[in-house]
Protein backbone atom coordinates (compact mmCIF):
# COMPACT_ATOMS: atom_id res chain seq x y z
CA UNK A 1 0.00 0.00 0.00
CA UNK A 2 1.70 3.43 -0.98
CA UNK A 3 0.03 7.03 0.22
CA UNK A 4 -0.09 9.53 -2.41
CA UNK A 5 -0.74 13.27 -1.80
CA UNK A 6 -1.98 15.16 -5.09
CA UNK A 7 -1.04 19.18 -3.97
CA UNK A 8 -2.42 22.28 -6.08
CA UNK A 9 1.12 23.96 -5.60
CA UNK A 10 1.07 27.75 -5.85
CA UNK A 11 2.66 29.97 -7.51
CA UNK A 12 6.15 31.11 -5.16
CA UNK A 13 6.35 28.10 -3.22
CA UNK A 14 9.93 25.41 -3.33
CA UNK A 15 8.90 22.56 -3.98
CA UNK A 16 11.27 21.31 -1.20
CA UNK A 17 11.09 21.35 3.08
CA UNK A 18 14.11 23.36 3.80
CA UNK A 19 13.80 26.51 4.67
CA UNK A 20 16.87 29.22 3.77
CA UNK A 21 15.63 31.82 5.24
CA UNK A 22 11.88 32.74 7.55
CA UNK A 23 10.40 34.08 4.54
CA UNK A 24 10.54 31.31 1.57
CA UNK A 25 7.24 29.51 1.43
CA UNK A 26 8.17 25.80 1.06
CA UNK A 27 6.09 22.85 1.41
CA UNK A 28 6.52 22.55 4.92
CA UNK A 29 4.45 25.71 4.95
CA UNK A 30 1.55 22.83 4.11
CA UNK A 31 2.78 19.64 5.35
CA UNK A 32 4.14 18.28 8.35
CA UNK A 33 3.90 14.15 7.40
CA UNK A 34 7.12 13.18 8.10
CA UNK A 35 7.35 9.77 5.73
CA UNK A 36 6.47 11.95 1.99
CA UNK A 37 8.45 12.94 -0.12
CA UNK A 38 7.84 14.82 -3.64
CA UNK A 39 7.93 12.60 -6.62
CA UNK A 40 8.60 15.37 -9.26
CA UNK A 41 9.47 18.51 -8.52
CA UNK A 42 7.81 22.18 -9.95
CA UNK A 43 9.81 25.54 -10.39
CA UNK A 44 9.41 28.07 -7.72
CA UNK A 45 7.28 30.03 -10.75
CA UNK A 46 5.31 26.79 -11.72
CA UNK A 47 1.96 26.00 -10.41
CA UNK A 48 -0.06 23.12 -10.67
CA UNK A 49 -0.12 19.27 -9.51
CA UNK A 50 3.02 18.29 -7.12
CA UNK A 51 2.49 14.38 -5.98
CA UNK A 52 4.27 13.30 -2.74
CA UNK A 53 4.22 9.88 -1.72
CA UNK A 54 5.83 7.61 0.81
CA UNK A 55 6.63 4.86 -1.24
CA UNK A 56 10.26 4.86 -2.71
CA UNK A 57 9.15 2.47 -6.14
CA UNK A 58 6.48 5.02 -6.79
CA UNK A 59 8.29 7.66 -6.47
CA UNK A 60 11.22 6.63 -8.62
CA UNK A 61 8.48 5.20 -11.28
CA UNK A 62 7.53 8.57 -11.72
CA UNK A 63 10.30 10.88 -11.63
CA UNK A 64 12.56 8.24 -13.88
CA UNK A 65 11.76 8.84 -17.35
CA UNK A 66 12.58 6.00 -19.93
CA UNK A 67 15.45 5.44 -22.42
CA UNK A 68 15.76 4.33 -25.62
CA UNK A 69 13.07 3.56 -27.37
CA UNK A 70 10.87 2.84 -23.79
CA UNK A 71 9.23 6.21 -24.18
CA UNK A 72 7.27 4.54 -27.25
CA UNK A 73 5.47 2.49 -24.33
CA UNK A 74 5.51 4.96 -21.35
CA UNK A 75 2.46 6.74 -20.79
CA UNK A 76 1.51 5.92 -17.16
CA UNK A 77 3.56 8.25 -15.53
CA UNK A 78 3.56 10.93 -18.22
CA UNK A 79 3.29 14.42 -17.21
CA UNK A 80 0.49 17.04 -18.71
CA UNK A 81 1.36 20.73 -18.32
CA UNK A 82 -1.15 24.08 -19.63
CA UNK A 83 1.64 26.95 -20.79
CA UNK A 84 0.67 30.14 -21.91
CA UNK A 85 2.56 31.58 -24.33
CA UNK A 86 3.81 34.60 -26.08
CA UNK A 87 2.23 35.10 -29.86
CA UNK A 88 0.19 33.07 -31.62
CA UNK A 89 1.67 29.41 -32.35
CA UNK A 90 2.06 28.92 -35.87
CA UNK A 91 1.68 24.84 -37.20
CA UNK A 92 5.57 25.07 -37.84
CA UNK A 93 6.19 25.69 -34.42
CA UNK A 94 3.85 23.38 -32.75
CA UNK A 95 5.02 20.43 -35.13
CA UNK A 96 8.67 21.04 -34.06
CA UNK A 97 7.63 21.09 -30.52
CA UNK A 98 5.94 17.63 -31.62
CA UNK A 99 8.61 16.08 -33.04
CA UNK A 100 11.49 17.36 -30.53
CA UNK A 101 13.50 20.11 -30.10
CA UNK A 102 17.45 20.59 -29.58
CA UNK A 103 18.27 22.51 -26.49
CA UNK A 104 21.64 23.01 -24.36
CA UNK A 105 21.61 19.54 -22.62
CA UNK A 106 20.14 17.09 -26.17
CA UNK A 107 16.78 17.01 -28.39
CA UNK A 108 13.72 16.37 -26.11
CA UNK A 109 11.59 12.88 -26.68
CA UNK A 110 8.45 13.51 -28.73
CA UNK A 111 5.63 15.36 -27.28
CA UNK A 112 2.40 15.79 -27.51
CA UNK A 113 1.11 19.14 -28.09
CA UNK A 114 -1.95 20.84 -28.45
CA UNK A 115 -3.05 24.80 -29.20
CA UNK A 116 -6.29 25.52 -27.25
CA UNK A 117 -8.79 28.48 -26.78
CA UNK A 118 -9.21 29.73 -23.10
CA UNK A 119 -12.73 28.36 -23.02
CA UNK A 120 -11.55 25.00 -24.13
CA UNK A 121 -9.19 24.40 -20.97
CA UNK A 122 -10.11 21.71 -18.81
CA UNK A 123 -9.69 23.58 -15.85
CA UNK A 124 -11.04 27.12 -14.35
CA UNK A 125 -7.77 29.02 -14.04
CA UNK A 126 -7.85 30.66 -10.95
CA UNK A 127 -5.50 34.21 -10.45
CA UNK A 128 -2.15 34.20 -9.93
CA UNK A 129 0.12 36.56 -7.93
CA UNK A 130 1.87 38.44 -9.02
CA UNK A 131 -0.13 37.99 -12.25
CA UNK A 132 1.34 37.25 -15.64
CA UNK A 133 3.09 39.90 -17.69
CA UNK A 134 1.14 41.19 -20.60
CA UNK A 135 2.27 43.34 -23.77
CA UNK A 136 -0.68 45.70 -24.74
CA UNK A 137 0.22 44.64 -28.91
CA UNK A 138 1.38 40.91 -28.41
CA UNK A 139 -1.40 38.44 -28.29
CA UNK A 140 -0.96 34.91 -25.94
CA UNK A 141 -2.16 31.51 -26.65
CA UNK A 142 -2.88 28.29 -24.63
CA UNK A 143 -1.23 24.71 -25.12
CA UNK A 144 -0.91 21.78 -23.73
CA UNK A 145 1.89 19.91 -23.98
CA UNK A 146 2.61 16.34 -22.58
CA UNK A 147 6.20 14.72 -21.92
CA UNK A 148 7.12 11.55 -20.51
CA UNK A 149 11.33 12.90 -19.62
CA UNK A 150 12.15 15.84 -16.65
CA UNK A 151 15.26 17.80 -18.67
CA UNK A 152 15.55 21.04 -16.01
CA UNK A 153 12.92 23.39 -16.53
CA UNK A 154 12.42 21.36 -20.25
CA UNK A 155 8.57 22.95 -21.16
CA UNK A 156 9.67 26.17 -20.51
CA UNK A 157 12.84 25.81 -22.64
CA UNK A 158 11.10 24.03 -25.18
CA UNK A 159 8.32 26.67 -26.32
CA UNK A 160 10.85 29.72 -25.27
CA UNK A 161 13.37 27.55 -28.39
CA UNK A 162 10.46 27.75 -30.64
CA UNK A 163 9.48 31.36 -30.07
CA UNK A 164 6.54 31.11 -27.55
CA UNK A 165 8.07 33.14 -24.78
CA UNK A 166 6.17 31.20 -21.52
CA UNK A 167 3.87 33.35 -19.55
CA UNK A 168 2.60 30.55 -16.95
CA UNK A 169 2.56 26.73 -16.56
CA UNK A 170 0.45 24.95 -14.73
CA UNK A 171 0.75 21.19 -14.40
CA UNK A 172 -2.19 19.55 -14.70
CA UNK A 173 -1.79 15.96 -14.97
CA UNK A 174 0.61 13.28 -13.96
CA UNK A 175 0.13 9.68 -15.29
CA UNK A 176 -4.21 9.28 -14.02
CA UNK A 177 -4.08 11.76 -11.35
CA UNK A 178 -5.42 15.11 -12.49
CA UNK A 179 -5.86 18.49 -10.58
CA UNK A 180 -9.36 18.66 -11.48
CA UNK A 181 -11.65 20.98 -9.18
CA UNK A 182 -8.34 21.23 -6.33
CA UNK A 183 -8.41 24.57 -5.20
CA UNK A 184 -5.18 26.89 -5.13
CA UNK A 185 -3.15 25.28 -1.45
CA UNK A 186 -5.09 22.53 -0.72
CA UNK A 187 -4.45 18.67 -1.21
CA UNK A 188 -5.83 15.19 -1.45
CA UNK A 189 -4.92 12.25 -0.01
CA UNK A 190 -5.31 8.46 -2.02
CA UNK A 191 -4.23 5.02 -0.92
CA UNK A 192 -3.05 2.66 -3.99
CA UNK A 193 -3.12 -0.85 -3.60
CA UNK A 194 -0.10 -3.20 -4.29
CA UNK A 195 -2.47 -4.25 -7.30
CA UNK A 196 -2.49 -1.23 -8.15
CA UNK A 197 1.31 -0.17 -7.70
CA UNK A 198 1.90 -3.41 -10.07
CA UNK A 199 -0.12 -2.58 -13.02
CA UNK A 200 1.84 1.01 -12.78
CA UNK A 201 5.10 -0.68 -12.84
CA UNK A 202 6.25 -0.66 -9.18
CA UNK A 203 6.86 -4.14 -7.31
CA UNK A 204 9.28 -3.71 -4.68
CA UNK A 205 8.75 -0.84 -2.00
CA UNK A 206 12.48 0.32 -0.71
CA UNK A 207 12.85 1.57 2.57
CA UNK A 208 12.58 5.22 2.91
CA UNK A 209 14.82 6.75 4.86
CA UNK A 210 13.30 9.94 6.65
CA UNK A 211 14.68 13.27 7.65
CA UNK A 212 13.88 15.58 10.34
CA UNK A 213 11.46 18.54 9.00
CA UNK A 214 12.83 21.93 9.81
CA UNK A 215 10.48 25.22 9.57
CA UNK A 216 6.60 24.99 10.16
CA UNK A 217 3.87 27.33 8.47
CA UNK A 218 0.74 29.12 8.15
CA UNK A 219 -0.74 27.58 5.24
CA UNK A 220 -2.84 24.73 7.24
CA UNK A 221 -2.18 20.88 6.63
CA UNK A 222 1.20 20.38 6.58
CA UNK A 223 3.50 16.68 6.07
CA UNK A 224 6.95 16.45 5.60
CA UNK A 225 9.08 15.00 3.06
CA UNK A 226 11.97 12.18 3.31
CA UNK A 227 15.95 13.72 2.05
CA UNK A 228 15.83 12.84 -1.62
CA UNK A 229 18.00 10.31 -3.94
CA UNK A 230 21.20 12.47 -4.51
CA UNK A 231 22.53 10.12 -7.22
CA UNK A 232 22.95 12.83 -10.05
CA UNK A 233 22.69 10.64 -13.06
CA UNK A 234 18.91 10.74 -11.96
CA UNK A 235 16.65 13.03 -13.65
CA UNK A 236 13.58 15.00 -11.80
CA UNK A 237 10.70 16.89 -12.98
CA UNK A 238 11.07 20.25 -12.52
CA UNK A 239 9.33 22.57 -15.30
Amino acid sequence: MAKVVLFNKPFGVHSQFRKDNEQMLTLADFFDDKSLRVAGRLDKDSEGLLVLTDHGGLNHAITTPPVGQAHKNQTKHAKTYLVQVEHIPSDEQLNALRAGVLLKDGKTLPAKVQHLAELQLPITLWSRQPPIRQRKHIATAWLTITICEGKNRQVRRMVASVGLPCLRLIRYQVGSWRLDDLAVGESRTIFISDEKLANLGVVARPKVAQRTLSGAGHFGTKSSITRRNQNPKRHRFAD
